[in-house]
């Protein structure tokens, strides 16, 4: 059984794979939106937008609610914490 001790070794071993792994959901949609989702030619620019704002777009296109050229492939692809992650991401990158 673990101790209070070990679990928390365990927590501060897996806390760099925690904060990595926002940035990594994020990283199928840069090379459409540009670096950091700065927006690239006529793709919108993500970065600094409100994350309910992305959430809501992403669940959107996911459902199909929303008309896209290949959006909605991509965001059936991702999960519920999935979207939030990468729009939590997005959300707080410096605006264009």
């Amino acid at each position: 059984m673990p101790t209070p001790r070990n679990a928390l070794v365990l927590l501060m071993a897996l806390a760099p794979f925690t904060a990595q792994a926002q940035p990594l959901v994020a990283e199928g949609c840069v090379g459409c939106h540009g670096p950091n989702g700065s927006g690239s030619g006529g793709i919108p620019a993500l970065a600094g937008r409100p994350q309910a704002e992305l959430v809501a777009l992403m669940t959107a296109f996911r459902a199909n609610e929303r008309p896209a050229t290949i959006m909605g492939r991509v965001a059936r692809g991702y999960t519920d914490p999935e979207i939030a992650a990468a729009a939590a991401h997005f959300a707080g990158q410096a605006r264009p």
